[in-house]
């Protein structure tokens, strides 16, 4: 089985999410909200072609936060999602990301223990990277702060 330290996040860890990956969660994701797409890549978020209120600009995560939204839903680097973890937590809003599912076993993500949801995939997302034709791990939607109503969804 290969797992996610074979991938290298370093190498390859900034990819546009397909529209289906969204969609496939949009009935967990407010409309009437303003959404923080902070992970710029090339610019492109579709979560802005489904509709939503979407901020997403080409700032720095660390350093940037915008004015007024309400939650954080995005593909973060994988690479350096300790540190997005970390200040995530520092800002205290409602997010909706997508990591591996790996991430659950961290030290690091002990501190969400009590405060995390999660949305399982309907299977394995492709991300067609440039090298490889599909992602050599699984990923899940970590929610904080969303109020589902279990804390583990399976999407059929």
């Amino acid at each position: 089985m290969a797992t996610y330290s074979q991938y290298q996040p370093q190498k390859f860890d900034n990819f546009n999410t397909p529209v289906q990956v969204w969609k496939d969660i949009e009935k967990y994701i407010p409309k009437d909200k303003v959404i923080w797409c902070p992970f710029y890549n090339d610019g492109k978020h579709k979560l802005i072609d489904l509709k939503y209120n979407v901020i997403h600009k080409n700032e720095d995560f660390f350093t940037y936060q915008p004015d007024n939204y309400d939650l954080v839903v995005d593909n973060p680097p994988f690479s350096i999602k300790k540190q997005i973890l970390e200040r995530l937590l520092i800002l205290d809003k409602p997010f909706i990301l997508i990591m591996p599912v790996s991430t659950i076993c961290y030290k690091y993500f002990k501190q969400y223990k009590d405060k995390i949801q999660i949305i399982v995939p309907p299977s394995r997302y492709n991300w067609k990277p440039e090298k490889y034709s599909s992602a050599t791990f699984d990923c899940l939607f970590y929610c904080y702060k969303m109020n589902l109503e279990k804390d583990i969804i399976f999407i059929s």
